[in-house]
């Protein structure tokens, strides 16, 4: 039957599969993962956060592409196409390739189920394999400790910002949600965090696991001035580099 699927046949399907749009937890993604026995890309990078994700996920990745490696980007949501969350070099994959990716994973998975986004997820870490990218960089849907992209093992992590979201699945807090979006760190692995004003659970969590977390105005900084800005480290400076292409000063 999966061999006449079209990609529209597949997202109409998957969006009666789950009777929950949400399911937080690691067990299924993971059980699903070992039988797929996909390769693991030379290195994994995860953005969490609340706001700034999206744009994060494109600099990187254009950072990357820049320095000569092959990008493999996974976002969510989408705008037009579920095209879009999956990117190779900063180009939507074609239908064909995910297609192909939901084709492995259902067969895969036997009976356990799988939520839209954990079949995307694992799509997007297929078609990583297929192109054998250098660096794949993973979107964290929800939280961070319990959504589908921690199942990836990540060699470094980026916390963007603490904003009260999703208070129903993560907690009624700010404290409370950077304990969630603080569990995509992982022991002896660098974790930048990019907000001057950062919650004490982002520290504590990182001394528990002794990560090394990087920090914006204790380990680095930014200031702009006109077209440009600088960035400064714990022991050099960047000075006049051009204002990146997304537009925003939060950007």
């Amino acid at each position: 039957m999966s061999d006449a699927m079209h990609l529209a046949d597949w997202l109409g399907r998957l969006e009666s599969v789950s009777p929950q749009e949400i399911i937080l937890g690691l067990d299924r993604v993971t059980a699903v993962l070992e039988r797929l026995d996909a390769y693991r890309p030379r290195t994994v990078l995860h953005v969490g956060g609340t706001n700034g994700k999206g744009s994060s996920v494109a600099m990187l990745g254009a950072l990357l592409r820049g320095a000569g490696y092959l990008t493999g980007t996974y976002t969510s949501p989408h705008l037009r196409r579920i095209n879009e969350r999956i990117a190779i070099s900063g180009e939507p994959v074609e239908d064909e390739n995910i297609v192909s990716a939901f084709e492995r994973i259902e067969a895969a998975r036997g009976d356990v189920p799988l939520t839209y986004f954990e079949f995307g997820t694992l799509a997007a870490l297929l078609v990583f394999d297929d192109h054998e990218v250098d660096v794949a960089v993973f979107e964290v849907g929800l939280g961070g400790r319990l959504d589908a992209v921690n199942a990836i093992e990540p060699d470094a992590a980026l916390i963007t910002s603490i904003a009260l979201d999703h208070q129903e699945w993560l907690g009624d807090s700010r404290e409370a949600i950077a304990r969630e979006k603080a569990g995509i760190m992982r022991p002896a692995r660098p974790v930048v965090y990019a907000e001057a004003d950062r919650p004490e659970a982002i520290d504590a969590f990182a001394a528990e696991l002794n990560a090394t977390l990087l920090a914006q105005g204790r380990d680095f900084g930014y200031r702009v001035d006109g077209d440009t800005w600088s960035w400064t480290g714990r022991s050099h400076t960047l000075a006049q580099l051009a204002r990146p292409g997304v537009p925003g000063d939060f950007q």
